[in-house]
């Protein structure tokens, strides 16, 4: 049962990465393609129907941890508490900016809450990049399944490792361009004219590096986590979602030329969920190793809740889920094609 949990878990996570990760795209790019107040409306107006909803996923997946993994919930979130406040503190700056932008007519109000947007987008971006990143290499557990890491200590890779070092900086990295591509492939189906070309341009700008840095992040990951490399020689099937991604990052690409928008963005979110997938097939059964001692870090079986418990919140999980698929379906075929400026709102 807890087996179950941690792909439903890992689902959670891949579907928030792929909602959300569009308008954190979205913002990323907001000052880049934008160059004017009516663009800018455009931009906003793309993600304003379905922004805060994306991050039902967040939470849910939050809220699941809490449930299904007490043990990981308790170290990670106590361990984790200094970026965990500073990704709230941007969850917040980014909510406010979008709602108070349109509220005061001034030529240094607007101006002052798109850089707070923008900057908290792409501030997002690299702490959840560097979240997974600390993951994926391990934290410093201790016997008692408890940790601390300061924001940063050196930069290398040691039994003192900080929250920021050139691998998880290399991996938040790898998350800001993989959704300001994302972003990029949003604002071109949703808009049209110039804010449409020059999100076009953004995408294919911004493409190579995410080649690049996608490279990258799975040779240093292979490297860096003796997990990864045990899992994949002894399931090699899991070799399959690695394919996926490199399908995903090719196609979307192939369909850009080809014009066809909409399975572009589709490319992309397959290119995400192909990422993550791997990661989590690698890391399985563990959910946080330790970088100290592999006999230390967090499995499926060690952090887990009681198996009865598991198993009715699996009978309530399932129609939480198709209700809150519904909705997502309703609101996203309600607000389908390109976005219109009107004289309300954003």
């Amino acid at each position: 049962m807890e087996t179950v949990w941690f792909w439903l878990v890992a689902l959670m996570l891949v579907m928030y990465v792929v909602l959300d990760g569009f308008d954190l795209g979205a913002g990323v790019l907001h000052l880049i393609v934008a160059k004017n107040e009516t663009e800018r409306r455009l931009v906003l107006r793309s993600i304003g129907p379905v922004w805060d909803g994306n991050e039902v996923w967040l939470l849910a997946a939050g809220g699941t941890l809490y449930f299904a993994f007490p043990a990981l919930y308790a170290s990670s979130f106590s361990g984790f508490y200094l970026p965990l406040m500073m990704v709230l503190w941007l969850l917040i700056l980014r909510g406010i900016s979008i709602e108070f932008r349109s509220h005061i007519e001034s030529p240094v109000w607007k101006p002052l809450w798109d850089v707070v947007f923008s900057g908290s987008s792409a501030l997002l971006a690299v702490f959840f990049g560097a979240a997974l990143g600390n993951v994926v290499r391990g934290v410093p557990l201790d016997a008692s399944g408890t940790f601390f890491e300061p924001l940063w200590t050196d930069f290398r890779l040691s039994a003192r490792t900080g929250i920021l070092d050139w691998f998880t900086v290399t991996i938040g990295l790898v998350a800001l361009a993989a959704l300001a591509v994302h972003g990029a492939l949003w604002l071109m189906l949703k808009t049209e004219g110039e804010l449409r070309e020059r999100a076009r341009r953004a995408f294919k700008l911004s493409w190579y590096p995410l080649v690049a840095l996608s490279v990258a992040a799975a040779v240093l990951t292979y490297q860096i986590q003796p997990q990864v490399r045990l899992r994949l020689a002894e399931q090699p099937a899991g070799h399959l979602l690695a394919l996926l991604a490199l399908a995903g990052l090719v196609g979307m690409r192939w369909l850009v030329a080809k014009g066809a928008e909409l399975r572009a963005f589709l490319a992309s979110a397959v290119y995400l969920a192909g990422m993550l997938g791997s990661v989590a097939f690698g890391l399985y059964p563990y959910v946080l190793p330790a970088i100290t001692d592999p006999a230390l870090g967090l499995t499926v079986h060690s952090a887990k809740a009681a198996d009865y418990g598991l198993k009715i919140g699996l009978a309530w999980w399932i129609p939480g889920m198709i209700l809150a698929s519904l909705y997502f379906t309703f609101v996203y075929r309600q607000f389908r094609g390109k976005v219109q400026l009107e004289d309300e709102g954003y």
